[in-house]
């Protein structure tokens, strides 16, 4: 391969991830929320209830900037805070995913399905190609932010 394709390559990609933001960003003012609140939402709807610790560990933010998240949503009415019936001291964040998911969904339903119908037009061959891309280019990622935050 040629240092000329692995540069355009590279520079599709980083256009990529640079596109993916702006777009969140609008979906996220036009929804009410900041570009990484809005992000953030999704580890509710991906895992469902979680602790503050428990979201502080995924979003890497500092346990203050978690409670000023939590209370954002909980003012928005996306989540509410219920104290663990075997722990009272732990506090669970509950989302509210068909809130969640009514807020979103007129923002994302048509970009959904227009990713769906890109996504079945590769072939099978492709779609390992573009699958293993970004598994390893999501390992690569993680493994240089694990680094920096040794």
């Amino acid at each position: 391969m040629t240092d000329d394709v692995v540069i355009t390559v590279r520079k599709l990609s980083q256009q990529y991830a640079y596109t993916s933001i702006r777009m969140h960003e609008t979906v996220a003012r036009k929804a009410g929320f900041s570009g990484t609140d809005h992000k953030y939402l999704g580890f509710f709807l991906q895992r469902g209830k979680l602790t503050a610790g428990e979201l502080a560990e995924l979003t890497e933010l500092t346990t203050g900037a978690v409670t000023g998240l939590i209370d954002r949503f909980e003012e928005k009415g996306l989540v509410k805070r219920e104290l663990d019936k075997r722990d009272r001291r732990k506090v669970i964040i509950v989302p509210d995913t068909e809130k969640i998911m009514a807020l979103l969904e007129p923002f994302y339903k048509e970009f959904q399905e227009e990713s769906e119908k890109l996504i079945a037009s590769f072939s099978a061959d492709e779609m390992k190609t573009i699958e293993s891309y970004f598994t390893k280019a999501i390992a690569l990622m993680n493994q240089t932010n694990n680094k920096f935050n040794q």
